[in-house]
């Protein structure tokens, strides 16, 4: 017998049996089940202690004592339940999820075939600060949390207006996690909005406990390969809330203090808060200095070592790029070994205690480097373009797009190794190729829009921060 099959039949002893059966208390200690006797009905009660309202509760349990009328279910839900949110249900799957998804179930013999649903849920959860990653010079200082109604309250916050829609979906067939997707009526596509909930809701997946990042890798089972990001996330209620009047789609999942963004395009990875709390003045040149650094982070070292194998044909002026001190072993090598040591040095920092991560990241990357170049492994010269683009990275907030152009970088170094010149073309082109053939979720724009197809106005909005975003 599954959860998501069956109704209840209306005989109160079989359907209290098959509700123990599904929930099985006995084997859960926070999975309560209750028993009481009023006005002449039986009643069983089921939920979960840990996410239970206890002053709900009491008010519940006290207006049993002073004889609450159990009638029909629809009747007792709108009339005798202290709850907000109350309903009849006639589903065993659908009173299982209830209940263990932190609301309460309640079965009576005066209900017959029908149960009552009631939400007395309170989360744990933390305080809304801003987030780590996602930091600003000015602006709001709040941030997503774990709480999915907490986050669509941070949005609403920021729009008071009836055209905020948030529709539900539920999917994990063991998580049963509760994914929201949040747009303004009338600027965003309907049909995209269908069709994305469509998507959502027909996920086959058994849990989708890694939040976001379980969903983008539900819907895009193809093109695993593809280093570029899927989708892009923010942990910033005001960035959320621009797309959203923008004609975006938030997709908020519980458990989740991220929040993704439909559509999503390669340029918008480049677009940080900051830039619309200055002014269109400093907000383009933050922006176009953010795309400048970036992109060179792809290219420095490649075109760096291409310099070096015609350092011969080189002018003058660009012998400052030849190492007055190789190193005993092969700049390809040094590269290749820098890069790795640098990912070495930031799991390392991950896994270190708060009070210890930045002494450990800083003094630990000066003496590798400085004894590396003390013994001759490694030459100055790599150390400080590897530094840049180790820097440069921060430039935006993007994890995942900062080792999409770290594969690229690496994979162009090695074909420059190999065939020269063409191979650093042939570096370039395959980076444009993967970026242009990108499996994206949004489905109605490619994923270099508004450069492929090209859109001039569009293209502008997004390098120059203008007086007015229309």
């Amino acid at each position: 017998m599954t959860a998501d099959s069956g109704v209840l039949t209306g005989d109160f002893a079989a359907d209290v049996a098959r509700m123990d059966g599904l929930l099985r208390p006995e084997a859960s200690f926070d999975l309560v089940r209750r028993e009481y006797e009023c006005g002449g009905a039986r009643l069983v009660m089921y939920y979960l202690s840990g996410m239970m309202r206890s002053d709900s509760l009491e008010k519940l349990l006290l207006s049993f004592e002073t004889g609450a009328a159990f009638s029909d279910a629809e009747t007792f839900a709108k009339t005798s339940m202290p709850a907000s949110e109350a309903s009849a249900v006639t589903s065993c799957g659908a009173l299982v999820g209830a209940v263990m998804s932190g609301q309460l179930a309640m079965l009576s013999d005066a209900f017959g075939a029908t149960a009552v649903v009631a939400d007395f849920r309170i989360y744990p959860a933390r305080n809304s600060e801003e987030p780590e990653n996602d930091k600003v010079m000015r602006g709001s200082r709040d941030g997503f949390v774990e709480t999915l109604l907490t986050n669509v309250s941070l949005i609403r916050r920021r729009i008071r207006t009836p055209a905020l829609t948030v529709r539900r979906v539920t999917a994990g067939k063991s998580t049963r996690t509760d994914i929201a997707l949040v747009y303004l009526a009338g600027k965003a596509d309907e049909a995209y909005v269908g069709e994305l909930e469509a998507k959502l809701g027909g996920l086959r997946t058994d849990s989708l406990v890694m939040g976001h990042a379980s969903i983008a890798e539900s819907l895009t089972r193809r093109g695993w390969w593809n280093p570029f990001p899927k989708v892009r996330a923010t942990e910033r209620p005001d960035a959320a809330a621009a797309t959203i009047l923008e004609g975006g789609v938030i997709v908020l999942c519980d458990n989740s203090p991220e929040a993704m963004i439909f559509p999503t395009t390669l340029f918008h990875f480049l677009q940080e808060t900051d830039d619309y709390y200055f002014s269109p003045l400093s907000g383009t040149y933050l922006r176009l200095l953010r795309h400048l650094v970036f992109w060179l982070t792809m290219v420095v070292t490649p075109l760096w070592y291409l310099a070096l194998m015609h350092e011969d044909v080189l002018p003058p002026v660009l012998h400052f790029v030849i190492p007055s001190h190789p190193g005993d072993l092969p700049i390809l090598v040094q590269l290749i070994m820098t890069e790795l040591t640098l990912d070495g040095l930031k799991l390392a920092s991950l896994n270190t205690p708060n009070v210890l991560a930045s002494s450990l990241s800083v003094v630990g990357g000066l003496l590798l480097g400085d004894f590396a170049v003390t013994v001759g492994w490694v030459s100055p010269d790599v150390i400080l373009y590897m530094a840049f683009v180790s820097i440069a990275n921060f430039t935006q907030s993007s994890y995942e797009l900062g080792y999409a152009f770290k594969f690229l970088r690496v994979l162009t170094l090695l074909l420059t190794a190999a065939f020269g010149g063409i191979g650093f073309g042939t570096g370039i082109l395959l980076a444009v190729l993967l970026a242009a053939t990108n499996v994206t979720l949004d489905g109605r724009r490619q994923y270099l829009y508004p450069l492929i197809p090209f859109n001039a106005r569009a293209l502008t909005r997004l390098i120059l921060r203008r007086v007015k975003d229309d």
